[in-house]
């Protein structure tokens, strides 16, 4: 695949050590000042902070940084009102907004707050008509749609975004058919470990090999079609860590996730090593996959930036 969509760095932030306006405000524009593409927020129960006032507080205290749900869980927000509140960050942000979709996978998050947790499978059909539902409310026309889970009636989306026809969708995942509908429907599809049982463990090591992430490309190629090759393909660093061992981290990696050494060195959901040898690394990887979308978590956000200045837009 021709390596000819440059880099860029995403920064995950879903837990501040401090939530105020001016520790916030100062993290959003040190991403910003070290060359970051954007600032994304997850979309959980527990512990961290609330996505839509986060990503709106990031865009107020920047002036270029893209801000991004990393991503909304479908099963939280009922479609309807989750168009109007990104179509509202999409416009105050001056068009800075990333609209990142999910199915949902935190098995806590359901149980803790009561709510049904349906198989996958339903989870992606209503993600499915979700989408549907969000697209139509972003047009021009008021939305018709009759589905299975949702039924909108002739209502006009307002306000509108600025970008057109709608902010950049990315749809994220491990599984077959979560990344055939982001080849589809998505215009960033996250590539992730399946985390069906609700938990990231050892059981998805080898769902992270190399061999794993050539079949999750394939999926999405075949359901993308012609589309393909407009992707933005983006991997999700779970660990981070320039300036370790390369050899020492690959042992520690494989021993903990059922992986070989090899195998550990080669997945795309891990950096270590120099900042030369991290560098090497994705550029490899742009070029075996056509990956060149890359999301961190804010721990690494000073460790990673050597590599962000030699590679940002390359």
């Amino acid at each position: 695949m021709p390596a000819d969509k440059p880099f860029r760095f995403t920064v995950q932030c879903s837990s501040p050590n401090e939530v105020t306006a001016a520790s916030w405000s100062a993290l959003a524009r040190k991403v910003e000042d070290l060359g970051y593409y954007s600032l994304t927020v997850s979309d959980h129960l527990d512990e961290q902070i609330a996505p839509i006032a986060a990503l709106m507080a990031a865009a107020n205290a920047t002036s270029t940084l893209r801000i991004g749900s990393m991503l909304f869980c479908n099963d939280y927000r009922h479609p309807v009102v989750l168009a109007k509140e990104a179509a509202t960050l999409d416009a105050l942000s001056g068009g800075r907004f990333d609209l990142g979709l999910g199915a949902g996978w935190l098995h806590t998050d359901y149980e803790r707050a009561g709510i049904q947790l349906d198989s996958p499978g339903v989870r992606i059909d209503r993600l499915e008509e979700a989408l549907a539902v969000l697209k139509g409310l972003f047009a021009e026309k008021p939305c018709h749609f009759e589905g299975k889970h949702y039924q909108v009636r002739g209502l006009e989306g307002t306000p509108k975004p600025v970008q057109r026809p709608y902010p950049p969708i990315v749809i994220g995942g491990g599984g077959k058919r979560v990344l055939s509908l982001a080849g589809r429907e998505a215009d960033v599809v996250a590539i992730n470990m399946n985390m069906q049982k609700g938990l990231i463990d050892a059981s998805v090591g080898p769902n992270a090999t190399v061999d794993a992430t050539h079949q999750k490309i394939a999926w999405i190629r075949e359901a993308a079609g012609e589309r393909f090759t407009d992707l933005i393909l983006q991997s999700r660093i779970h660990l981070a860590l320039p300036g370790t061992d390369r050899t020492e981290m690959a042992n520690n990696l494989a021993a903990g996730f059922g992986l070989t050494p090899d195998q550990a060195l080669g997945t795309p959901h891990a950096l270590f090593g120099s900042v030369d040898e991290i560098v090497e690394d994705l550029q490899v990887r742009r070029e075996l996959f056509g990956i060149s979308s890359i999301g961190i978590a804010v721990d690494a956000l000073d460790s990673m930036a050597p590599v962000v200045a030699k590679l940002a837009g390359s």
